[in-house]
């Protein structure tokens, strides 16, 4: 074959594939189609056993990470409850309706060493809840005297997930329906030098909170359970 053919033939080719590619972009946010996301209005500031406090007293994030939360994020919530006990947990909430790579939720196992916490350990696990069960991501993090365990979950879509090769390949299921979607990340933590503990606090107020909200609202943080 004649080189003028080959390099006919190697045109059309990259052609194609990249009308393809064209063709698989996904175009259309699925939360353009979705009720309203509004997170100080859907997450009650009273349900269950816990109050919120009108300040954070324990919120910390340095002004870095602040300015790329505010790039990735469509919308955050942070809160610090209290039951009658005294005893506080911390929820951070965000909120993002383009997860594409380049606007990827970041998860705590980032973001707590860049804010100077050391990781001392990581653990998969779930949360029973009234709906159905959630699967989890549990690290247990220090600062100087503070132990902060904390318990997450991330969802895409409608779907909930610890994160990994499974969110991968939702994301890539929306992408090829030409879809792009949302994604939110649920932050649990606790000052408690007891991980063990702090868990199963974690754990009854992600229980009692998804059963104050509206249904709605409720697959946005649970996922399609």
């Amino acid at each position: 074959m004649k080189v003028w053919a080959k390099n006919l033939i190697l045109l059309v080719l990259m052609l194609a594939a990249s009308g393809l590619a064209l063709a698989l972009r996904p175009t259309h946010k699925i939360a353009a189609h979705a009720p309203a996301i509004d997170l100080e209005t859907i997450i009650p500031r009273a349900f269950g056993d816990w109050r919120a406090e009108k300040e954070n007293t324990v919120a910390m994030v340095d002004p870095q990470q602040q300015e790329l939360i505010d790039k990735i994020y469509t919308q955050t919530l942070s809160r610090t409850y209290v039951n009658p006990s005294g005893y506080r947990i911390m929820l951070a909430i965000a909120y993002g309706d383009d997860q594409r790579d380049a606007m990827q939720l970041h998860y705590p196992e980032v973001c707590y060493p860049a804010q100077g916490f050391s990781l001392k350990g990581k653990e998969k696990g779930t949360v029973l809840t009234e709906n159905g069960i959630i699967p989890v991501t549990r690290i247990q993090t220090n600062l100087g005297q503070r132990n902060e365990p904390v318990t997450y979950w991330t969802t895409v879509g409608d779907q909930v997930f610890r994160g990994g090769i499974e969110k991968k390949l939702v994301e890539i299921g929306y992408g090829l329906n030409g879809q792009i979607p949302d994604g939110m990340l649920i932050r649990i933590s606790s000052i408690d030098p007891e991980s063990p503990h702090a868990f199963t606090m974690q754990a009854q107020f992600a229980d009692q909170m998804l059963r104050a909200l509206a249904p709605t609202y409720r697959q946005k943080l649970n996922g399609n359970l």
